[in-house]
């Protein structure tokens, strides 16, 4: 299997760790502020023995006290972002009342006095933790995260405790020593994390914050980084275009990039942009192609689309072959033949696959050459989920497309006849699907309809394919395939560890089957006699390659052995106190 595959399943793997904060920063506002409102009852009443009638005041001056430092932190991030503020407040909130429990949990159990140390030595934790959040997912630099990083603990603790016991608490040596301590260790990991992608990543964080930051739709950053890192590179797109007699044209797209790499960024939205650009009278198909083809900046999928326009015509006519299925195993292989032009579909639905490595479309295209075919076109039609195809399920996938084009080559051509329709129009809005909706072709080759349909979205739910295939069965129709885009456009944000919905996973089959039932009977309502022309454009643009993948994998990983290093560290360090 290819590298790059390798390192974008990693990447795609931890994407997950984004998932640890609330999903929303109206919940991380309310839980941080019960919290402060809990440190307060926890330390009057578990450290400090006070009555009601000496604290209770003091809660809403600290809840007031906390909301105010989440609006001054956001004038220290570069992006000056409230939710990230709020959601670091949340979780140092959280640390410093662990820390506080845990001091009493460690009176109970060694039969001790409790210790006002806990107390400081949270709020240390609290600033160390903000270290680390400022310098990594804020923009800050260490200096200034070390200057700001106590702004909000202090004046929590400056409420929290009475002033007579300011002086000696915060004297402490033991609180200072543990304190700074963890303060210092903060700074090193943030060090060493930020350098974790050298030589090929300059700063991890940079990243990060570049990613995060594209999350809330502002991908300037995200895409300059990845621009950078790109290079230009000639890609095909090959395309049948479907002339009908009532003067009405469809294509069949296939472009050699890939769409990612991620939404917003990039061409991660590009199969809609196309089917767009051509009159929404088109399907564009998922190539044989992976990520090291995407396209990093809206810049580069300008350049594009604006070059699409100049197709060079390769082949014409009017002729098609009826189709030819080949099952081997769980590989499916679906042919047509249009003049001397195989179209291939192929898929492992219902078991799924990763993207089709490349050396299966490079040994594909030779197998064709070799039986003088013109044009092969092959389709990763990308509607299972599943992991990298097995060497044993490639071998049978290669073989079933060898015997498609063997068997076509032998098959009578006769007049096409087409008819196209899409859910333009209708309401199919649905979380799990792109911004192009579905849409459906019916080829009517010597007296009989086949129908295949297409559906913009980001693969699809194992077994969605078979129920709507069977769906139509029963109602008399053959629907040979469905294939998505592969979009990479989001609808809304999949807080799951894909990063997105596959289609099928939040709409129902039966929904589905509906919605293509109609659109199948709009085509089959608009078949009219066709020509065809095959189309073959050239491109020039910077494509993201392999080796941003290999460097993105490596820093991740690192980062991540580093942080597991340090809080083991860190926990040991933490537990040592408890007996103190």
């Amino acid at each position: 299997m290819e590298k790059d595959l390798d390192d974008v399943s990693n990447i795609h793997k931890r994407f997950s760790l984004t998932l640890l904060n609330p999903s929303s920063y109206h919940f991380s506002l309310v839980a941080s502020l019960i919290i402060a409102a809990v440190i307060v009852i926890t330390v009057h009443f578990g450290y400090l023995n006070e009555s009601l009638e000496e604290f209770w005041y003091r809660i809403p001056i600290i809840v007031g006290v906390l909301a105010l430092t989440q609006i001054i932190d956001t004038m220290f991030s570069k992006k000056k972002e409230y939710s990230k503020s709020l959601h670091s407040s949340l979780f140092a909130n959280m640390l410093w009342i662990v820390t506080l429990l845990m001091g009493l949990l460690a009176s109970v159990v060694l039969v001790k006095e409790t210790s006002l140390f806990f107390v400081t030595f949270g709020m240390f934790l609290f600033a160390s933790f903000r270290i680390g959040i400022y310098t990594t997912t804020l923009g800050v630099n260490l200096k200034k995260a070390w200057a700001i990083c106590f702004v909000q603990p202090i004046a929590m603790f400056l409420v929290l405790v009475p002033q007579e016991l300011w002086i000696s608490m915060l004297s402490d040596p033991l609180s200072l020593g543990y304190g700074i301590s963890f303060m210092i260790i903060a700074s090193v990991w943030s060090v060493l994390t930020d350098r974790a992608g050298r030589p090929g990543m300059e700063s991890t964080h940079k990243t990060i914050q570049a990613y995060l930051a594209s999350q809330g739709n502002d991908f300037t950053d995200a895409e300059e980084i990845m621009e950078k890192r790109s290079n230009e590179s000639n890609v095909t797109t090959s395309q049948i275009r479907f002339s009908t007699q009532n003067g009405k044209e469809f294509r069949m797209v296939l472009p050699e990039i890939h769409p990612g790499p991620y939404h917003p960024v990039g061409g991660s939205n590009i199969p809609y942009l196309i089917y767009k650009n051509l009159s929404s009278s088109a399907m564009v198909m998922h190539s044989i192609s992976n990520h090291a083809l995407n396209l990093p900046s809206r810049n580069e999928v300008e350049k594009y689309l604006k070059n699409l326009e100049n197709s060079e015509i390769k082949d014409h006519g009017i002729q098609c072959t009826e189709p030819v299925i080949v099952q081997i195993n769980k590989s499916r292989v679906i042919g047509l033949l249009f003049g001397n032009n195989p179209l291939l579909f192929l898929s492992l639905s219902p078991h799924g696959m990763e993207d089709i490595p490349n050396y299966m479309k490079t040994e594909i295209e030779q197998y064709a050459k070799n039986r003088n075919y013109m044009k092969p076109m092959i389709v990763d039609c990308h509607n299972a989920m599943g992991e990298e195809i097995s060497n044993e399920d490639g071998e049978d996938m290669l073989k079933a497309a060898k015997s498609c084009l063997d068997t076509l080559i032998t098959k009578n051509s006769f007049p096409i006849e087409l008819g196209y329709a899409n859910t333009d129009g209708m309401d199919v809005w649905t979380e799990d699907l792109g911004m192009g909706g579905l849409g459906i072709v019916c080829l009517k080759i010597n007296g009989k309809k086949y129908f295949l349909g297409w559906a913009d979205a980001n693969n699809m739910e194992n077994g969605v394919r078979e129920k709507i295939i069977d769906i139509f069965t029963k109602r008399d129709y053959q629907l040979l395939e469905i294939c998505t885009s592969d979009t990479h456009f989001a609808p809304v944000k999949a807080r799951n560890r894909n990063g997105y919905y596959q289609l099928g996973l939040i709409t129902s089959a039966e929904k589905l089957s509906k919605w293509f039932f109609e659109i199948a009977k709009n085509a089959e309502a608009d078949i009219t006699s066709a020509k065809f022309e095959i189309l073959e454009n050239k491109s020039k643009v910077k494509v993201m390659g392999q080796s941003i993948y290999e460097d993105y994998s490596k820093a991740l990983d690192n980062s991540l052995r580093i942080t597991k290093v340090f809080v083991i560290g860190c926990v040991v360090l933490f537990s040592t106190s408890l007996f103190l």
